[in-house]
């Protein structure tokens, strides 16, 4: 198990090191100059010279990426170009609402998308099924930025119901959150479905069967928990992709988070900020799929022996 949660971390490393770079290189090689847009269109060319050597911007490429790299291993990101504070200061004060959306949004579609898969799982090739199947086909091929400007109008314009934007009250998160969360329930629900229905055939659940269970005390005692492993990897893997989605949805919805901040960075050439918002959210994910591998063994002995029959 250590050596497991060590091999885990050393490649979460290496996967940072890539994140860092990468992002490194998009962000110089994207047109624009932040002194030119901090200083605004009317600044003389003498006065960006000034500042791009403040910033240290006027220095070879490859000397900013060693600097870069060593105040990075040393946690230090920089100040923000735009805010005049520490980047990381900037990122943290944005981070709690990403992940407040985030994980309201995430257990939501496990909800729903559970409840869903077992729906269909339990009776495949029937009405309950072929409903399911259609409203998770229709769930993934809505953009994810129109449903959200659709529940704005249908709840926050028609009905009235809730706030269209900003944050401030629990209300002002229903939205956002099932914004985020529609596309996810899909995947929840097929995949729990796909599974559920495969163990539906093994032949401990014809044990079951003779013991006297019924199909509903079958299903969610025996042949769930085997269901899960798969469902498990889609939801450890799907948590990243809502932060990544998180920047679409926070912008329709004004919600103050590190995808907005991220926007704003972009668009004033803020690298700083950009910078150290890719690496915590690198962090997070390579967290999470650590998470996932140790939940694997907490579910199914075999893969902490080794063995996979």
């Amino acid at each position: 198990m250590i050596g497991m949660i060590i091999r885990r971390l050393a490649i979460g490393l290496l996967v940072m090191w890539g994140a860092a770079t990468l992002i490194f290189v998009i962000i110089r090689v994207a047109p624009g100059d932040p002194a030119a847009v901090l200083l605004g269109p009317d600044a003389e060319p003498g006065q960006i010279a000034r500042l791009r050597a403040e910033l240290g911007l006027d220095q070879p490429i490859f000397v900013q990426y060693g600097n870069y790299l060593l105040d990075t291993v040393r946690l230090d990101f920089g100040d923000s170009y735009r805010l005049r504070m520490p980047a990381i200061e900037a990122v943290f004060d944005r981070l709690p609402a990403t992940i407040e959306l985030t994980l309201t949004s995430t257990a939501l579609a496990v909800v729903v998308g559970l409840t869903l898969g077992i729906l269909a799982g339990m009776r495949p090739n029937t009405w309950t099924d072929r409903i399911v199947s259609g409203l998770t086909t229709m769930l993934q091929s809505f953009p994810t930025f129109w449903i959200g400007i659709m529940l704005i109008l249908i709840f926050a314009l028609w009905l009235r119901l809730t706030p269209s934007a900003g944050t401030g009250t629990p209300l002002h998160m229903v939205l956002p959150a099932v914004t985020l969360a529609f596309p996810f329930v899909a995947i929840v629900a097929r995949v729990t479905r796909s599974s559920l229905v495969e163990n539906m055939g093994e032949a401990y659940l014809d044990t079951a069967y003779a013991k006297g269970l019924t199909l509903r005390q079958a299903v969610l005692g025996h042949a769930l928990k085997n269901s899960l492993i798969p469902v498990i990897t889609v939801i450890g893997l799907h948590i990243g992709a809502l932060l990544g989605g998180a920047v679409v949805v926070e912008n329709v919805f004004a919600w103050p988070g590190l995808g907005t901040l991220m926007v704003e960075a972009v668009g004033n050439r803020d690298y700083t900020v950009v910078q150290a918002a890719t690496l915590i959210v690198a962090g997070v994910i390579v967290l999470l799929n650590l998470a996932t591998d140790l939940v694997y063994r907490v579910l199914d002995p075999r893969i902490r022996t080794g063995r996979t029959s």
